[in-house]
């Protein structure tokens, strides 16, 4: 018989009743059942009930055991006895009678439990991770996520692409966040920069005329923590494709991403391909964001013609000036006084000054806005979103482009708070058509929106002649259930067409020359027309694990600190390292 054990813990079965057997693992709970001890044993693979009655020569190593110390037993499978059967487990069929117990590792006094989903702190728990992850939950998160990439790099090399690995020390990259940073000890005074995307690489991949390249990509972005993304690094399927159009793109993610929520969703109803297209305007007018929860079925509207010349006078003096707007947030059933007054203390809770809304009852509207507005204009806003006696309406009004996100957070409200979100299920939808260049009002200038490796729609020419911040992108993001989960676009391999568009947002020739060389390179050399995308691996897997929390998803997390509180990083470097490096510190006072 092995050393250890000749069977796991998940697999002894009624057939294996009247064997001997050998099984090691850790004690996760031990029951004294009137002098008769249980244990449930546990390894990665499952729990086998253990008993150990006073007979046995085991029974004084055993009632020296406690949770978590690693023992290795021998003994006798036998059914359990009539009416104690465990219908939940694997192996609630059976027990082992235990003749003989050999502690392997003793384990201290617990700092967390293990048994059980107690909340504990976090700051516990990542200083202990090792213990967190035995934890039946963060376990089977993290063993969900080795399947999942399975199941990506199953789906993708079925479509033809070829899996490669980019570098990780590599130069430094616009790519919206700050890069970290690695010292050249060869090289003094110079840096690599750990890659936020395997951006430039998967497209000069393409210049190499691989044609169809993937890979499961690690990305270091060293940027302030964010709640859907974790701090330091993350993990993204990253893909490129040579002589496609936007739609192909398009036809070759929606089996990946759909076929993973497919598989590992527990049967929750996924959208079925084609996704719908949704340009980023309607997205933003619609649902107040350009990652909407579909799920909700609320869509704002634009009412601002009923207010238009009303006895409203706080909407009406806001409509003379053009770019203004009002905005119609609805919420059937949420007609009642409570819900309405309760929704306006949430918004100044926002810093708003309030949120003005109609209720309509069987005779018509209620509330100062109808007061004022009047029965016909009130009527008219019914109609047009579509309300009924029970059901109100939120109103957002001033300039879109200051008030879109609390109407986009007003939306999710009401419509959370009505319970009107089918949450069991997978509402995924491209959103389309993102601005090319946006305005920076702190620095007075134009920059890029998304990606700045996009093709313009209308290419050369509207870079050219159109004004930058009407031109739209070949850019493209996958919302899920209210997270970007993947982002993308065609590329701009046309030098000179990169080099303008470089230009509208404030770099020259040179810059470009030297911040991208190898890539401004192998443009002048046939570049193939090429685009791709990245898709958020840790996302994916948190929705589809109804975790809360990136850090539920991964296997050794920092803190929102961007601290490794299990390894102790970020650390010190010694003296010697420094002198090594060439580089000297310079701390700001405490």
């Amino acid at each position: 018989m092995h050393r250890y054990r000749s069977h796991n813990c998940g697999q002894i079965r009624e057939t294996d009743a009247g064997s001997k057997v050998r099984l090691s693992g850790w004690c996760h709970r031990i029951r004294d059942h009137g002098g008769v001890l249980f244990i449930d044993l546990r390894d990665h693979y499952g729990l086998t009930q253990c008993v150990i009655d006073p007979d046995s020569p085991a029974f004084a190593t055993a009632e020296k055991l406690r949770s978590e110390w690693v023992v290795c037993i021998d003994g006798d499978v036998r059914m359990r006895p009539a009416g104690t059967e465990n219908a939940d487990m694997p192996t609630g069929q059976v027990e082992i009678y235990v003749g003989a117990i050999e502690v392997l590792g003793a384990s201290a006094e617990l700092p967390l439990p293990v048994f059980g989903d107690v909340d504990y702190p976090e700051e516990t728990r990542l200083k202990y991770r090792f213990l967190d992850l035995r934890r039946e939950r963060l376990h089977n998160n993290i063993m969900l996520r080795g399947q999942v990439i399975d199941g990506m790099r199953a789906r993708m090399k079925g479509q033809g692409f070829f899996e490669f690995q980019t570098p990780i020390l590599t130069a430094s990259s616009p790519e919206g966040a700050r890069d970290f940073l690695v010292p050249s000890r060869l090289h003094p005074g110079k840096f690599y920069a750990l890659p936020q995307a395997p951006q430039q690489y998967k497209q000069l991949i393409m210049m190499a005329g691989f044609d169809r390249y993937f890979q499961i990509a690690p990305c270091f972005r060293d940027e302030d923590p964010r709640a859907d993304r974790l701090p330091g690094e993350f993990y993204q399927l990253d893909l490129e494709m040579s002589f496609i159009e936007q739609e192909d793109v398009f036809a070759a993610v929606e089996p990946v991403i759909g076929g993973i929520f497919t598989e590992f969703g527990k049967g929750k109803p996924v959208t079925p391909a084609p996704w719908p297209r949704i340009p980023y305007a309607v997205s933003m007018q619609k649902y107040g964001t350009d990652k909407p929860d579909l799920r909700n079925p609320l869509v704002m509207q634009d009412v601002s013609e009923h207010f238009r010349g009303s006895n409203f006078k706080v909407f009406a003096r806001m409509l003379e000036d053009p770019k203004n707007r009002v905005w119609a947030i609805p919420a059937p059933t949420g007609g009642q006084r409570t819900f309405c007054d309760r929704m306006n203390s949430w918004a100044q809770g926002e810093g708003q000054p309030g949120l003005g809304y109609v209720m309509w009852r069987e005779d018509g509207g209620a509330g100062p806005i109808a007061n004022n507005i009047g029965p016909e204009r009130t009527e008219a806003i019914r109609e047009q979103i579509g309300m009924n006696a029970g059901d109100a309406a939120f109103f957002v009004a001033g300039d879109p482009e200051k008030f879109v996100k609390f109407a986009g957070a007003a939306r999710t409200k009401v419509g959370t708070d009505l319970k009107l979100v089918d949450e069991d299920r997978y509402e995924l939808a491209w959103i389309v058509d993102f601005p090319m260049y946006e305005w920076n009002e702190d620095e007075k200038k134009v920059e890029f929106s998304h990606n700045p490796f996009s093709m313009p729609q209308g290419g050369q020419e509207a870079l050219e002649t159109q004004d930058p911040l009407t031109i739209k992108a070949f850019q493209y993001d996958i919302a899920c259930n209210g997270f970007e989960i993947a982002s993308g676009g065609i590329r701009n391999h046309r030098p000179e067409s990169m080099v303008k568009a470089f230009e509208i947002a404030g770099y020259n020739e040179q810059t470009v020359i030297d911040r991208f060389g190898g890539m401004y390179r192998a443009f002048q050399y046939g570049a193939p027309p090429h685009g791709g995308m990245a898709a958020g691996v840790d996302r994916i897997i948190m929705l589809l694990c109804g975790a809360q929390n990136l850090r539920e998803v991964s296997i050794f997390p920092m803190n929102q600190q961007a601290v490794d509180l299990l390894m102790g990083s970020p650390s010190e470097a010694t003296n010697q390292q420094l002198r090594d490096l060439h580089i000297r510190l310079n701390l700001p006072e405490k």
